[in-house]
């Protein structure tokens, strides 16, 4: 008997699945329309440039960036910029030679001096040698907050103190208070990994997202904490909570952006992975909808080197879930089969 009923509840699951699944997937677009790390159409034409070994269009976007005070915007420029060099750097040196004390080009070093230096076995020493470029590169332009990301993520990988970090903290936030690249980098050095436990970088995530502007990404700063804590294993009740309401709180972020609005795809990728962490299918789901084509590298590749297919596979498996929860018909007279004596 147990058996059978266990068949039936298999059967009804599997026909809830087949029933409703495609219609889950309106407003999802196909897997070959999603795009992994899609640049916005301000950087997709200086990394085309960069490929032909030209730095104008990288040079001119930076400055532009630095000039008008764009600095979350600059923040992710540098980054992606510097990615790009970590495997195709003719440019960077081309710019260099041509400009070596420009503040764009020393920026663009010292985040991928930090990247190539952390990948390495001697992380710690290579980092070190950094030091002085990471120096030079804050004082070319000493308004500009993201050197100072850059000596964050310098000091979490050195082991430098917590006086250390004060001290760089203070001086980030004294040019952006409010400047998310900064943050993630202090939140990653206050991690139980690295040099701090779940509880303070709980503490430090959910007051700076109290502080932080309506619509700031630092309002989902939680929920970085809370994946963190996540990977970390079992989690108390309490702990739970904090999760949940750090999804929360991110849920109400996202609603703030427009579908398929790629500014806020990487935070919407990450809502995802922690609402599936919790079993919460149906608003996983949703932001699914909502990121639209805009896969991100993080956070899937913390499960899969093929983030992409990590990416597509989740999604899919949330579809399924959620229709696997709907009723097997509908609540109307109309839309169930009824047996001769109904």
């Amino acid at each position: 008997m147990v058996r059978t009923m266990s068949l039936i509840r298999a059967l009804i699951s599997t026909a809830r699945m087949l029933r409703h699944t495609p219609r889950l997937a309106d407003g999802l677009p196909p897997d070959d329309a999603v795009l992994l790390d899609a640049p916005d159409d301000r950087l997709a034409p200086a990394l085309v440039s960069a490929a032909l070994g030209d730095y104008e269009h990288a040079a001119k976007l930076l400055a532009t960036t630095r000039e008008s005070a764009e600095w979350e915007n600059r923040d992710r420029y540098v980054m992606r910029l510097a990615a790009f060099a970590h495997h195709r750097d003719a440019w960077l040196g081309h710019w260099l030679a041509a400009a070596p004390d420009d503040p764009d080009a020393l920026v663009v070093k010292a985040e991928l001096g930090v990247c190539r230096a952390w990948e390495s076995p001697a992380r710690v020493e290579l980092l070190r040698e950094m030091g002085p470029l990471i120096a030079a590169t804050a004082e070319s332009d000493p308004r500009d907050p993201v050197p100072w990301r850059i000596a964050l993520d310098h000091a979490r990988g050195t082991h430098a103190g917590h006086a250390v970090f004060e001290t760089l903290w203070g001086e980030a936030v004294r040019r952006s208070s409010h400047h998310y690249g900064c943050h993630v980098a202090a939140l990653q050095y206050l991690s139980a990994h690295w040099h701090g436990s779940h509880r303070e970088c709980f503490d430090f995530a959910e007051q700076a997202a109290e502080d932080a502007l309506p619509g700031s990404l630092v309002k989902a700063l939680p929920l970085r904490a809370a994946f963190s804590r996540m990977l970390g294993g079992d989690l108390t009740s309490r702990t739970a909570n904090r999760i949940d309401a750090a999804c929360d709180e991110a849920i109400r972020l996202s609603s703030v952006y427009a579908e398929g609005d790629p500014w806020p795809a990487e935070v919407r990728n990450l809502l995802a992975y922690v609402l599936v962490g919790r079993l919460r299918w149906a608003e996983a789901l949703e932001q699914f909808r909502l990121i639209g084509p805009y896969a991100t590298s993080f956070p899937w590749t913390s499960l899969s080197d093929d983030p992409l297919g990590q990416f597509l596979e989740t999604r899919d498996g949330v579809r399924l879930q959620v229709a696997s929860g709907m009723p097997l018909w509908n609540r109307t007279d109309g839309g169930r089969p009824r047996g001769h004596y109904a």
